[in-house]
């Protein structure tokens, strides 16, 4: 499994800024021809309900991302189940609460202790944390951070496992 880079990963991002909505769907539907059941994981109420609706797009624009970034870098990715799918959730979610750190950015160090991905790690983190620097308002709130950064890390881990078969 090659590591994506963030030189990668801006590409993708401009790639996707300069699209029409039409092909912005195309890319939607080849991600969820290619990898159904992490595309129905984003597309879930029963996993994103607690979310705003700007949030759940957030997410599910987020695991695109990364999808492409982790494709272009390593070609076809073998389908990721459901049963994958579930425990890489549960791992990040338990991460994440026994980290004893008290603020959220700090709990997030964690898991770059282990990571062969860390461009990837770093586009999850900072998908959920406040860019002061570019005064942009940041889309997800307080209450769904969590969520939304444990969704990303569970496209990652999913992906890039699978990919290293």
């Amino acid at each position: 499994m090659k590591v994506v880079s963030e030189k990668v990963i801006d590409s993708v991002l401009d790639a996707l800024e300069e699209y029409s909505d039409e092909q912005y769907e195309r890319q939607m539907e080849a991600f969820s021809q290619a990898q159904p059941y992490l595309f129905a994981y984003l597309f879930s109420d029963d996993n994103f309900h607690l979310l705003t609706e700007d949030e759940k797009g957030y997410v599910q624009y987020l695991g695109l991302v990364v999808w492409l970034a982790v494709t272009r870098v390593n070609g076809d990715v073998p389908l990721v189940d459901n049963e994958h799918i579930g425990q890489a959730e549960e791992r990040n979610y338990e991460r994440l609460e026994t980290a004893t750190a008290h603020r959220f950015e700090e709990r997030l160090d964690a898991f770059f202790e282990d990571t062969d991905q860390e461009p990837l790690l770093l586009f999850a983190v900072e998908a959920v944390t406040d860019d002061e620097e570019n005064g942009e308002a940041l889309v997800v709130t307080p209450e769904g951070r969590e969520t939304v950064f444990v969704a990303v890390k569970t496209v990652i881990d999913t992906l890039t496992q699978a990919a290293s078969k």
